[in-house]
Parts: structure tokens; C-alpha cells; sequence
């Protein structure tokens, strides 16, 4: 019955991540704002799902609301489910630092959840169902080490000041754990591009090169983490946030011989305004 959860958390946990990632130029002067972004997910240029997500920031505070749908074509790689994702944590020297994260997938095979809590990198709390089974990679006491939550993750600072769109937003390792899985992402600068959003955003990028390295939690046998980790070319194009020192994704391609799986923004709108409050309110309240 949960053959297929994992893949399923991986895809629609990593997707969402990838698919809302932000990055802080390091400057102690930090905006307050929103993003909001919905993203079709296709395979094979076939639409298969979508991802909304909402970021809003304050001078200490930050949270992260996320859904996820997938389905269609994309059971071929053992994904079929909806998911909801929130992230709320710290700002701290220009630094996002989580404290909670919590998950929910529902699909056809059942239902996956996990609730974490998380002291500087480190997990504290966790509660996740199902539990793992014993066909997987263990997730040893360091896995749950100098992480970060799959939403948190791609929020970063990068190292030049007033340069929004620089190299260095491509250049570092995420060290993802999801509740269920241990993963790295590791990005490095590919290019500069331009895309346009049916609504909102049109404009410059910067395109970051993505490998994805599973590390424990997983079934080395199943089909997602097979399709993601042998030598596929994936990249992610990576858009500024207005009024802000922030980078928010685009696009994520994921490119092989038979099918594409692309996740591209249809609306990406944000609003900031400077300081002027320190408390960040619930973003699925919004």
C-alpha cells in the first residue's frame, strides 16, 4: 500500500521547494513583504499538476505556505497525490533559520505527515507517518544534523550586496531532511536568461545548474529517485522578488530522452514595503 509514498513525498516536498525558493542578498537592511506564485507542473508537455505558494516576510520572522497537486502521467513515476507544506522560523543576521515544518500528502495509497521541529539546523521534534520500512536507507542521528526543512532551504544570502541577480545565488549544497527522506541539492551557476509570467513577473533570471544526491530515507529502487538521480539535467531559473534584495524560482526543468518535467510560474506577483513591523502572520490565513 506505501510503495509509492516516498516518491510521492520527494516529488511533491522537493517540488514545492524548488518551485518556491527565495534568496537573501546578506544585508541587515531586510524588506517586509509577500510573494505569491502558482506553477504548472508538466510531463512530457502534458499538464499533470500545480503548486500555489505564499512567502511573507517580516523583520525577524518569516512563513511559508505551500500545495501541491500531481497526477496523470506522472504515475509512471510513481506519483499520484495532493500535499500541503508550511514553514515558519527566524531571521537572524540576514539568515533564515526554521523552527517548524510541518507536511501533509494524501493519495490513493494513503496518507503521509510529518511535523518537525528544528533548533539551529538541528531536528528536536519529530512525528512522521508512515513509518519507514525496512527496504530503506536509515536515517542515522546526524542526517537530522546541520539541515534545513525542503521550504526553508532555498531561502539564503547571498554575497554581494545590491547584485539581486549574481552568480553566487547558484553557488552552495542544500541539505535538505523532509521528515521522511535526506537528500542534497547542489546548484551551481549555468546562465542568465528572460522569462514572462501570464501574471506579474517579466524579466531577467539567473539559471542555477541542479543535481540532486539522495542520501538516506529512500528506496534506492524507486522509479523517482532513479529518474532524479542518474545523471539528469536539471536547472532552475531563479526570478527577483519586487522591492526586495530576494530570488524566488521561476522554472525547474528536469530534462531526459523520453519525457521533460518542467515546473514554470503562471502568476508570480509580490508586494514589499521597508520595515516598519516585526510580526509575520500565517500565510495560509492570507
Amino acid at each position: 500500500m506505501f510503495r509509492s509514498r516516498a516518491a510521492q513525498t520527494s516529488i511533491l516536498v522537493t517540488g514545492s521547494a524548488l518551485a518556491f525558493m527565495a534568496a537573501a542578498v546578506g544585508d541587515h537592511a531586510q524588506a517586509q513583504g509577500n510573494l505569491d506564485a502558482s506553477y504548472t507542473i508538466s510531463f512530457a508537455r502534458i499538464p499533470v499538476g500545480e503548486i500555489t505558494a505564499t512567502v511573507v516576510f517580516g523583520d525577524s520572522e518569516y512563513a511559508i505556505s505551500a500545495r501541491a497537486r500531481a497526477g496523470g502521467v506522472m504515475k509512471v513515476l510513481s506519483v499520484d497525490g495532493e500535499g500541503s507544506f508550511t514553514t515558519r522560523g527566524t531571521i537572524k543576521d540576514g539568515h533564515p533559520v526554521p523552527t517548524n515544518f510541518t507536511s501533509k500528502i494524501v493519495s490513493n495509497t494513503g496518507t503521509s505527515d510529518v511535523t518537525m521541529v528544528l533548533d539551529e539546523g538541528s531536528v528536536r521534534e519529530l512525528a512522521a507517518t508512515p513509518p519507514p520500512g525496512q527496504d530503506r536507507v536509515p536515517v542515522t542521528a546526524a542526517n537530522r544534523r546541520s539541515i534545513v526543512d525542503p521550504l526553508t532551504a532555498v531561502l539564503f544570502s547571498t554575497a554581494a550586496a545590491g547584485e539581486t541577480l549574481s552568480q553566487e545565488a547558484c553557488r552552495r549544497t542544500l541539505p535538505i531532511f523532509d521528515g521522511h527522506q535526506r537528500y542534497d541539492l547542489k546548484l551551481a551557476f549555468k546562465r542568465m536568461d528572460k522569462v514572462t509570467a501570464e501574471k506579474g513577473y517579466a524579466g531577467p533570471v539567473v539559471v542555477c545548474s541542479v543535481s540532486y544526491e539522495p542520501i538516506a530515507g529512500h528506496r534506492a529502487s524507486t522509479a523517482l529517485v532513479k529518474y532524479l538521480s542518474e545523471g539528469r539535467e536539471m536547472e532552475i531559473a531563479l526570478a527577483p522578488v519586487a522591492g526586495t534584495r530576494l530570488l524566488a524560482p521561476f522554472r525547474l526543468s528536469v530534462v531526459s530522452m523520453l519525457a521533460n518535467l518542467v515546473i514554470e510560474a503562471n502568476r508570480f506577483e509580490s508586494t514589499a514595503q521597508e520595515l516598519g513591523g516585526s510580526t509575520v502572520s500565517d500565510p495560509k490565513a492570507q
